[in-house]
């Protein structure tokens, strides 16, 4: 697992918006198609991957698995979550796995984790403390990132697109 030192950075959308629209390219032009399972960015990823013309020859569909039970409904074991916690490297990895394998993509996402506030639902909740993991063909990468605190729901989800397009983007 890879620890993202986070500095409490400015994320602008339109600067996010216009990283994604680069990926996406990126991503056409090398024909690699990428899926997501999101729950704390909520579907983020995939709205920024699919907001550029042309972004249906890369990405088929995606998941917004908010719960722990749409997670295990979607492929992520339930003793995962059971052992290791949602929020957890583990947990990140098998949503990357199973969305992955699901859509038969050559790249899935997964992300997971709290924002601002704690999860009553979840024992393992630390707000800003975020999982996220890619995965392709050759491996499988998890990062654990703690999120300063955002001004709104949006800022936290636009602060880890963008670090996840960063990661994607030394991927492609």
């Amino acid at each position: 697992m890879i620890e993202i030192i986070v500095i409490n950075k400015d994320v602008t959308e339109a600067a996010v918006r216009e990283k994604y629209r680069r990926i996406t390219l990126r991503l056409i032009e090398k024909n690699i198609l990428v899926t997501t399972m999101e729950s704390c960015t909520s579907g983020l990823i995939a709205s920024l991957l699919t907001d550029t013309e042309g972004s249906s020859a890369i990405i088929k569909g995606a998941y917004v698995t908010y719960s722990n039970e749409a997670k295990i409904k979607n492929g992520v074991p339930a003793e995962i979550i059971n052992t290791f916690g949602v929020y957890s490297k583990e947990t990140a990895l098998a949503m990357a796995k199973a969305s992955k394998e699901s859509y038969q993509a050559d790249i899935g996402i997964g992300v997971t984790g709290s924002f601002g506030n704690i999860d009553p639902n979840n024992h393992d909740s630390v707000p800003g403390e975020v999982y996220f993991a890619i995965a392709d063909d050759l491996e499988a990468e998890a990062y654990h990132c703690l999120i300063p605190p955002q001004i709104s729901r949006l800022n936290y989800k636009l602060f880890m697109a963008d670090l996840i397009g960063d990661k994607l983007l030394e991927r492609i």
